[in-house]
């Protein structure tokens, strides 16, 4: 059986840290554990172009994997006093 890892880095080091992370993370004889690690790009820098960090079926995107790994969230200008506009 393969598992199925969405990556989400983010923003910030999450960027930098969630591809290496994902490196390493393939197993070493003699764990014998199969798994892909999938790229999602949704970030607060997403959120500036498009007004949405995440599509709107983006739940349902997420819906097949095993496992979410997500790296920072947070962009300076993305700072609003509503949670709803952000997802």
């Amino acid at each position: 059986m393969r598992h199925r890892i969405a990556a989400i880095p983010g923003d910030g080091i999450g960027k930098e840290v969630v591809p290496k992370a994902c490196a390493s993370s393939t197993p070493r004889p003699p764990v014998r554990l199969r798994h892909r690690v999938d790229d999602v790009r949704w970030s607060c820098e997403r959120y500036t172009e498009t007004g949405r960090m995440m599509p709107e079926d983006g739940l349902d995107r997420l819906r097949p994997f095993e496992a979410i790994f997500l790296g920072a969230v947070g962009f300076p200008v993305c700072r609003t006093t509503s949670r709803s506009g952000a997802f």
